[in-house]
Parts: C-alpha cells; structure tokens; sequence
C-alpha cells in the first residue's frame, strides 16, 4: 500500500481488520486529494492578485472569473464552506474598485 503524503499519526499502529485498513487508504486518499484542491485554491488566487498587481483589466475579468469558479467548486466539494466562499469573492472582487 503506497501512502503518499499520509499524516505521520495514522502510520502508529498500521490496522489488522480489512475495513480499518480500508478506511486508511480512503482517508490517505482524500488527505491528498484535499491538500492539492487546497493548492489550486492557493494558487488561484495568488495570480489572481498579480494580475490584479499589473493592472490589466481583460485579465483581470479572466482571472476573476476563473476565481469565482474554484471557490465555488470548492464550497461545492466541502473544502470550505459556503459562507467563505461567498466572503472571499465579495472581497477580491472589491480591490478591482480599488485599483481603478
């Protein structure tokens, strides 16, 4: 069984009964799986803000869209709530306002 970037703590006692083990590779899986939707979050956002930097208004829709469209992928798969989703878009939508 490859671990992958498993959190050391779960690797103490590897489990005996097939459906803890199981329920390990789920959980090591989904482990990955959420740190890289956290990166692309990251990501994200992050050009987005340099974009923003740069001053180019047809990137800058581009690039908010495509913003717009990982926080709401992300709120859809539970990485972060809604409510978050909803705050960061109002507030990273405000700082086009802000460098006009």
């Amino acid at each position: 069984m490859t671990l992958g970037r498993a959190r050391p703590y779960n690797l103490i006692q590897m489990p005996r009964i097939k459906s803890a083990k199981k329920a390990l590779r789920q959980n090591i899986r989904r482990y990955n799986r959420n740190i890289e939707r956290q990166k692309k979050l990251k990501g994200v956002i992050k050009e987005y803000k340099k974009t923003l930097a740069a001053g180019n208004k047809e990137e800058i829709k581009k690039q908010l869209s495509l913003v717009y469209k990982t926080l709401d992928k992300m709120a859809k798969v539970d990485l972060i709530k809604p409510g978050k989703a909803n705050r960061l878009k109002s507030r990273l939508s405000k700082k086009i306002a802000s460098t006009s």
